[in-house]
């Protein structure tokens, strides 16, 4: 069972001016299935919201987490939810 859902995930650390919202929308896409955003927010947190199926999503959260992502995460919070939808692809903002 791979049901649909909403991931919102606030990333700290140095994730701004780095290319950190753009690499996180290029591995959406890589992932498929995804839509949503990545967006600066003004405490320098980036803030994703996917939706798609679970796997993916968890996959978006485990990448966030340990991957090569660029700048320095030094953590990840997320919430899970049920999909808004709204969505056309996967944006920067």
């Amino acid at each position: 069972m791979n049901e649909t859902v909403r991931l919102t995930a606030w990333v700290r650390g140095r994730v701004q001016g780095v290319g950190f919202r753009w690499f996180t929308r290029a591995t959406a896409l890589r992932l498929g299935g995804l839509v949503g955003f990545a967006s600066n927010l003004g405490d320098g947190r980036v803030q994703v919201v996917a939706e798609g199926p679970r796997a993916q999503c968890e996959q978006l959260l485990d990448w966030l987490r340990t991957g090569d992502t660029p700048g320095k995460v030094d953590g990840v919070s997320e919430i899970w939810d049920v999909p808004r939808g709204g969505y056309e692809g996967f944006g920067i903002r």
